[in-house]
């Protein structure tokens, strides 16, 4: 035990009680307003639908309380416990090479951590969802989608985990530099191809043949300037009853896709709002700020890593005896999010600021009631709480709570 344990100590102790002070928090105010409906929602949301709600609120954060519980257990196993010490020195015995051996140990973790935490996955889907009537997914596509994700990670993460490594071992100093221009690289590349060529591996993509939501919509898009390789449904009700909708890709490989379950259950009107909205983070260059935001804080990230794995204690204080560079990804990697709480509020501040400005775009380019309609519909079918603690919303929340929101496009709407 060194200074970095005790730091690591104490960082751990911290973020896992906060996540369990919020999420109590966030308990007793559900709990509270259970037994009645906003005044702001009394016309459209029924006693019946809240409480629902409520009740489904409350199962996903007590399991979030446990999962807190669990992962901080795992990550005190890996580090302090000896788990990765145990999974290093095994492949180092296999005598690979540098290189072999890195990519091996960072799989192995990433193997062994995904096998660990399939019991709350399964829970989550077989049990939570469907209990609220929201699971569609059968056993047969739970597996597939793992399988799926297991060689997309072999195929595409093998190689770049060999680079990243490779780069850190002859690039001196600022080896940390080069893995950042890499990593944002891989990430521009990802979020261009990943509407064509790898979503389409989980669900089924159809255009829109609704023709005259198809007008509708082609209008509105013209309106604000926006072109796409086209407007799509998602087989969402495959997985779920969820509904939503988004666009995807970059440059001119853009999409706009809805979830089949959302076009059922929303008015063409309500449609084009929830685009409108959509599209109103295009218009405010939402993405390419968020996009910047991310990339400085990757470069920071690296850059705080550069040095720490310099630092003689690091790697002892947190359970592995010799340094390596794969030692160093993994350790900071388990480091991350416990750092990254502390910044979660601000991340979401700004998430929440964003979403106000898309709303405040779609009360331009279509009604603002008719958004209003769509979000409150999307609330009770989604089983989305109308009354969240604001201090658990403010750091868990990406969107503004509904009552503030509604208030807002209910303002803009007269």
């Amino acid at each position: 035990m060194n200074n970095f344990s005790y730091a690591f100590l104490a960082l751990l102790s911290l973020t896992t009680l906060l996540q369990l002070w919020l999420a109590q928090r966030q308990l007793s105010s559900v709990r509270r307003h259970r037994d009645q409906v906003p005044t702001a929602f009394t016309q459209d949301i029924s006693l019946g639908d809240h409480q629902k709600a409520a009740d489904y609120t409350l199962a996903k954060t007590r399991l979030g309380m446990l999962e807190t519980l669990y992962d901080a257990a795992l990550l005190l196993m890996w580090t302090l416990g000896g788990g990765l010490q145990l999974l290093d020195g095994f492949v180092r015995g296999l005598e690979y090479g540098p290189l072999a051996t890195g990519v091996l140990v960072i799989l192995g973790v990433m193997l062994i951590s995904s096998l660990l935490e399939l019991p709350f996955s399964w829970y989550h889907t077989f049990r939570l969802e469907e209990r609220f009537g929201f699971n569609h997914t059968t056993p047969g596509t739970f597996f597939g989608d793992l399988l799926k994700q297991a060689l997309l990670s072999l195929l595409i993460g093998v190689p770049l985990l060999t680079l990243v490594l490779w780069l850190m071992g002859i690039s001196g100093p600022l080896w940390w530099f080069y893995v950042w221009a890499v990593w944002m690289g891989f990430s521009l590349l990802m979020m261009w191809a990943y509407p064509a060529f790898i979503a389409p591996l989980f669900n089924t993509f159809q255009t829109l043949e609704d023709n005259q939501l198809r007008a509708r919509i082609e209008q509105l898009l013209n309106r604000c300037g926006f072109s796409s390789q086209g407007i799509f449904v998602m087989d969402g009700s495959r997985r779920s009853g969820h509904g939503n909708a988004y666009f995807t890709g970059l440059g001119r490989n853009k999409r706009i896709v809805f979830f089949d379950t959302l076009l059922k259950s929303l008015s063409p009107a309500e449609v084009e709002a929830v685009l409108a909205h959509e599209l109103g983070h295009f218009k405010r260059r939402h993405v390419q700020k968020r996009m910047l935001s991310l990339f400085l804080l990757s470069l920071g990230a690296l850059a705080l890593l550069g040095w720490l794995i310099e630092q003689p204690g690091f790697f002892h204080g947190l359970g592995v005896s010799e340094p390596s560079p794969h030692a160093g990804l993994i350790l900071f990697m388990f480091l991350s999010p416990l750092a990254g709480m502390f910044l979660t509020p601000v991340m979401s501040a700004v998430s929440r600021k964003h979403e106000f400005e898309a709303d405040a775009y779609a009360a331009q380019q279509t009604r603002a009631g008719d958004l209003v309609h769509a979000l409150v519909k999307l609330y009770r079918e989604n089983a989305s709480t109308l009354t969240p603690d604001p201090l658990y919303s403010a750091f868990h929340d990406s969107h503004p709570p509904a009552p503030v929101r509604i208030a807002h496009l209910s303002e803009a709407a007269g």
